[in-house]
């Protein structure tokens, strides 16, 4: 079983999406759980991409290879999921400020929480605040992603924020923010709960303001 899956995992970090959809069908055909091809495969590929990106060894585009193989497979692996592990995802609202129209790293983001097991719900880009509140209070999400890739947006997750204690939601969902200009500091200023420069420190911050 580990060399199956550690077969996974390096389909994963050379970003071959064929070789990576073959490896993870010969993980199914060898009985193992997708829930573990997920965890101990596919994620685990992806956390080493995540440190080659951040040693400078690994680029942009090596990410996107890497993510697009492990969305492929997450693809593949969903309706083999039991329905009992799927509905224990903790949910997830994620999008876009208004006013930007960035998505990819918001997208690296989503296949990074679905492979952690996160329920996760893209609203897309240009979302406005009302839109990120009222997902917040009908989806019942546990956590909310807010992403701005622009120094003339970020203002506006902290008008979600804001709009959320308007709304009395603040309490019962935690807020991440994310975005090439930001910093912990704006996390603090804003009134988040936290903030991730990249995708794979994303799901290890959220785990980590959940206690999982």
């Amino acid at each position: 079983m580990e060399k199956v899956l550690a077969q996974v995992k390096e389909a994963v970090i050379e970003g071959k999406r064929e070789e990576t959809l073959r490896r993870v069908a010969e993980a199914v055909e060898a009985g193992i759980e997708p829930s573990l091809v997920i965890s101990k495969g596919l994620t685990e590929g992806l956390y080493v991409v995540g440190d080659k990106f951040e040693e400078g060894e690994y680029f942009l585009p090596d990410m996107m290879l890497a993510a697009e193989a492990m969305n492929g497979a997450i693809d593949y692996l969903a309706p083999l999921i039991k329905k009992s592990e799927q509905d224990g995802g903790v949910r997830m609202v994620i999008g876009t400020v208004k006013g930007d129209l960035h998505s990819i790293g918001k997208d690296i983001v989503i296949m990074m929480m679905k492979s952690a097991g996160f329920d996760v719900i893209d609203l897309g880009v240009d979302v406005s605040s009302a839109t990120f509140v009222e997902a917040v209070r009908e989806k019942e999400a546990a956590v909310l992603g807010i992403s701005a890739l622009m120094t003339t947006t970020i203002q506006e997750q902290k008008k979600v924020i804001d709009l959320l204690k308007e709304k009395g939601l603040r309490e019962r969902v935690k807020v991440i923010v994310g975005g090439a200009p930001l910093s912990e500091e704006w996390a603090v200023k804003v009134g988040a709960d936290g903030y991730a420069p990249d995708a794979i420190s994303g799901v290890k911050k959220v785990k980590e303001m959940l206690g999982l």
